[in-house]
């Protein structure tokens, strides 16, 4: 499964920046997997904090494997010790225990997030332990699949916009004002800033890198 976006949203991206439709076209369509299951996608992110790939990868199979599909039940009938044989710290199992028993007490809502607005959305996962406003905007972006999320937390967009734009800097104004020249449809922009940041492309640098001696 991959975010789902169309060619209204990148005719009007186009119309908007002049760059980015630039970009586009040089890019082509990008196809971006995403995780439908929140619950799963929300757990996966504190598995993955600080830690290489390799160790979340490895992590994240034991856990599939012994589970199944995870469900915050299943996690609620895990004593704690048990989740730290998976290879998780204790501070991130308590997390998600704790995130998890908040989930099948009620105290916490994961499905009526859908009705939320994106502000709302941000303010109500943030609350859960080990979850911040980045983690809460990558999971509104690749689990929920909202159409307007830009970033100002993603190291990786920013890069893009410099490199786009040619900026040496991306503070919170200019970056304010690309997001709002971007909305609606700044998850579509983002993925084409991703690319750009990747540096697979060779007509664009990054301004703000140090030139070497």
């Amino acid at each position: 499964m991959y975010f789902q976006y169309d060619q209204n949203d990148i005719d009007y991206l186009k119309k908007k920046d002049a760059k980015l439709a630039i970009a586009i076209d040089r890019i082509g369509p990008i196809q971006r997997p995403v995780q439908d299951d929140l619950y799963a996608s929300l757990v996966n992110s504190i598995v993955g904090q600080q830690i290489s790939t390799a160790a979340h990868r490895t992590i994240w199979t034991r856990m599939t494997d012994h589970y199944g599909t995870l469900t915050p039940e299943k996690i609620c009938s895990t004593a704690l010790e048990d989740l730290q044989r998976f290879g998780i710290s204790f501070r991130k199992a308590s997390y998600i225990l704790e995130n998890s028993n908040k989930i099948c007490s009620g105290e916490f809502d994961l499905e009526g997030l859908t009705e939320k607005s994106d502000e709302e959305v941000i303010q109500a996962l943030s609350s859960l332990k080990g979850i911040g406003v980045w983690t809460a905007e990558m999971l509104m972006l690749f689990c929920m699949q909202r159409p307007d999320i830009v970033s100002y937390g993603d190291l990786a967009i920013l890069r893009g916009m410099r490199m786009l734009y040619r900026h040496r800097t991306m503070d919170r104004k200019r970056f304010d004002k690309y997001r709002r020249r971007y909305s609606p449809k700044g998850s579509v922009a983002s993925l084409y800033l991703w690319a750009i940041a990747s540096g697979m492309f060779p007509e664009w640098s990054d301004p703000a890198a140090r030139k070497k001696k």
